[in-house]
Formats: structure tokens, C-alpha cells, sequence
């Protein structure tokens, strides 16, 4: 079951990203994560805006995988440093409608 693992993330501290952005990419890929977007472009269409720096999207073949990825002692030092330098949440949703009419999603 495909998962997605997303981070609303505020930079208080940029000296960080530059490192992130280059290298957290390949920690994800080898979990089977893709970005498929980290993008400081939010719009906000209803509700009140959360302020954040940026937004990304990474997709895992799985909850395990995501869980792994964000668990792997090569990834610590990164989010180390990104939590020392942002506000940031970290969110993980399966692909499932829990509602069940989604026709083409399993139901959650």
C-alpha cells in the first residue's frame, strides 16, 4: 500500500538545508521514496495559511517504508540538523479513502 510522507516545514536556521536538499533524497530512494514535490510555492485555498517555508511530498511503497526511511541511522544527522534549524512536522498517510467511495482507492 503506497504511503506518503509529508513535511510542513518553517526554516529558522537555513545553514542546514543546502546538505539536506543535496543528499536526503538518496537516504529516501534507498527506502523506495520518491519526492514528488518539495516546493516553497503554497498556496492556501481554504483555511488559514500555516506560514511554512516549504512543503514536501515523498512517496514510499509502503507505512514500513516511510517508517524506515525516517528511522535510518544515515538520515539521523539530516533530520538532527533540520530540526535544530526549522519548525517541521512530519506526516505519513496511507493511499486509502475512508469513505470507500473512491472507486480506484482501497477503503481505509
Amino acid at each position: 500500500m503506497t504511503a506518503y510522507l509529508i513535511a510542513d516545514v518553517t526554516v529558522t536556521d537555513d545553514s542546514w538545508v543546502p546538505d539536506y536538499a543535496a543528499r536526503v533524497h538518496e537516504i529516501a530512494a534507498r527506502h523506495g521514496g520518491r519526492y514528488l514535490s518539495r516546493s516553497g510555492n503554497i498556496d492556501t485555498l481554504e483555511g488559514k495559511a500555516l506560514g511554512n517555508t516549504l512543503i514536501a511530498l515523498i512517496e514510499f511503497p509502503s507505512t514500513d517504508a516511510a517508517r524506515a526511511f525516517a528511522a535510518d541511522p544515515d538520515y539521523a544527522p539530516f533530520a538532527q540538523a533540520r530540526k535544530a534549524g526549522s519548525i517541521s512536522n512530519f506526516h505519513l498517510i496511507d493511499d486509502t479513502d475512508l469513505a470507500g467511495a473512491i472507486p480506484y482507492l482501497p477503503k481505509g
